[in-house]
């Protein structure tokens, strides 16, 4: 008896020496050299009070992210059972698919006000429960209304987890890793398509289309359940005149500096008001025009014809196997984990302007190559094809995806950071809706080649706006990036 009690206390010891160490491993990825100087860049961090805070706040808030990718990435196969069963029309299956968008839309518009009005914090929690719920209806669903509508309700948890989640991190971090952090957001939303892409192909066999739906209750459990035991954003707090609460979560979560980080979110404050109106006021005039204009660049770029349609393309491209063509899906979606995860540990240390310009010169060439390919026609070069799409969407992962929803973060003032990050948001999912909607009447009127084109001379165009206009945010404060742009619009007027 008294071996059996040595045995299990050894191995809970070690089970307590392991956690340990896991959590020591997250903690050096996350936070590592980012936050250290020059002489300590390759030694494990000290776990410092603010920096467990600081993993423990992105795990939980990025499973947002994660159900984000998974919720616009699943239904790519379950659509396949659900038409069979439901008897589909096209009109049907394009609006069983789409509907996850419509949600999206409404959520990342009303989910604003919200925002500002409840807390970061009740807001996340919120759209963990529309998520848990937008994967229950589905799952149970009778007929096709009610299908639809689980999708939309699903959709709504999308648009708010969308801004909220990388909002309330850009508000809980420190300057130094703030890049880093929020971009965990994006890591999170490639990994939920891949893990949504490879869910649909173990669940293929036995046509379990509900289930598909379904396992998306357990991380959206997760998310509300860890949301509710972490405090409000202390920004937040400020805005709405509790100081005090404000004072005493900045405590538990940082090491020092606290009284000053109050005093300079209370000077942004005094000289700002919050409402739509404001937002069109000449001091937020520019950072909206930044945000609005890379909500849509993101989009009309073509990155979700990737996505949505990339076994189809590369079965234009001459891949004429329905498997071999999800499986080049999958490999796609593994590289835009891989390069998101690179455009991580670059992010704070490049700046956000370089990853954009390099982003969008690589998507450029490879765009008019995908083109070129499609002009020549020639069904051996198809490895071209496949490997286009490959650079495409690793030159996507590694600045405009990542850095568009950091950016929407840090660049509008407090007093209206939720609303304003609402509308970037509604306007990313609003052109999300066009490209995805007008892709294939695109391939019909003007080719595929002009399309890619098309595509690629909108990158172009970015690539110009974010030389004139785009400032670089890298190491600043919220406030001295406030203080940033409203020098560049004076000197822009």
């Amino acid at each position: 008896m008294k071996r059996d009690k040595n045995h299990k206390e050894s191995l809970s010891y070690r089970s307590q020496i392991t956690n340990e160490i896991y959590l020591d491993i997250i903690f050096y990825f996350l936070l590592g050299k980012f936050i250290s100087n020059d002489s300590q860049r390759h030694a494990m961090p000290q776990r410092s009070k603010e920096g467990t805070f600081i993993v423990i706040a992105t795990i939980i808030t990025a499973i947002g992210s994660l159900l984000f990718g998974y919720d616009t990435g699943v239904i790519s196969g379950a659509i396949l059972f659900i038409k069979v069963q439901f008897s589909l029309s096209p009109a049907e299956e394009g609006f069983v698919v789409s509907a996850v968008l419509i949600g999206a839309l409404v959520g990342a518009i009303t989910g604003g006000p919200f925002t500002d009005r409840l807390g970061r914090k009740k807001v996340i929690i919120y759209s963990g429960v529309l998520f848990i719920i937008g994967a229950l209806v589905p799952a149970i669903a009778v007929n096709v209304p009610m299908l639809v509508s689980g999708r939309i309700i699903a959709g709504l948890g999308v648009g708010t987890a969308s801004f909220a989640s990388p909002l309330y991190i850009a508000e809980v971090s420190p300057p130094k890793a703030r890049g880093k952090l929020v971009s965990v957001s994006q890591l999170l939303i490639t990994i939920g398509i891949v893990v949504s892409y490879l869910t649909d192909f173990v669940l293929a066999p036995s046509a379990n289309w509900r289930a598909m739906f379904a396992l998306a209750v357990i991380p959206g459990f997760a998310l509300a359940l860890g949301m509710f035991f972490m405090p409000e954003s202390p920004r937040w707090l400020v805005a709405k005149t509790r100081i005090n609460e404000a004072i005493n979560v900045l405590k538990e979560i940082r090491d020092s500096g606290v009284d000053k980080e109050v005093e300079q979110i209370e000077k942004e404050l005094a000289e700002e008001k919050k409402s739509w109106k404001e937002l069109f006021s000449p001091v937020v005039k520019t950072a909206l025009i930044i945000g609005v204009l890379l909500a849509i660049f993101q989009q009309v770029t073509g990155i979700n014809t990737v996505i949505y349609y990339a076994p189809t393309i590369l079965q234009l491209a001459g891949f004429s196997s329905a498997s071999v063509s999800i499986l080049g899906t999958v490999g796609i979606g593994i590289v835009n984990v891989i390069m998101t995860v690179i455009a991580l540990s670059l992010i704070d240390k490049l700046g956000r302007r370089p990853l954009l310009i390099a982003s969008l010169s690589g998507m450029t060439v490879t765009l008019f190559l995908l083109g070129y390919f499609f002009l020549i026609g020639s069904k051996s070069l198809s490895t071209v094809a496949l490997l286009s799409l490959i650079g495409y969407v690793a030159f996507f992962a590694i600045g405009l995806g990542p850095v568009f929803w950091l950016l929407i973060s840090e660049i509008f003032p407090l007093s209206v950071r939720g609303i304003a990050s609402s509308f970037a948001a509604f306007v990313n999912w609003t052109a999300n809706f066009v490209v995805a909607l007008t892709f294939p009447d695109l391939i019909i009127n003007i080719g595929k080649t002009y399309t890619f084109w098309v595509y690629g001379i909108v990158s172009i165009i970015a690539i110009i706006f974010i030389i004139r206009y785009v400032p670089e945010t890298k190491g600043l404060s919220l406030e001295q990036i406030q203080a940033l742009l409203a020098k560049k619009f004076r000197s822009d007027s």
